[in-house]
């Protein structure tokens, strides 16, 4: 039986997918999810500038997608949990059935 949810759990809901309607921000979504990078090999590997990807980034850490950690003066950037993985592996899955 499914959990009833509250008219304010799916705006929550609905304000998440939102973020992964961005193609830029699965882009930097998929790069993470096998390991973590600083956003210069971030913006290398999506051919943008450090300032685009940083924009991008804050949103995505703000929405709980994505965390960070420094080490020295770089901070590396990884998938918050395995959920984040699953629902981007879920897409994909979807897209290609």
């Amino acid at each position: 039986m499914k959990k009833k949810m509250s008219i304010e759990d799916l705006y929550d809901l609905a304000e998440l997918f939102k973020f992964f309607g961005d193609s830029t921000r699965i882009r930097i979504l998929y790069e993470l999810i096998d390991s973590d990078i600083c956003v210069a090999d971030l913006a290398s590997a999506l051919d943008m500038t450090q300032s685009a990807v940083s924009h991008q980034l804050r949103i995505l850490k703000q929405s709980r997608l994505i965390k960070s950690r420094r080490e020295g003066k770089q901070i590396f950037y990884s998938l918050d949990d395995d959920h984040v993985k699953k629902m981007i592996e879920l897409g994909m899955e979807h897209l290609s059935e």
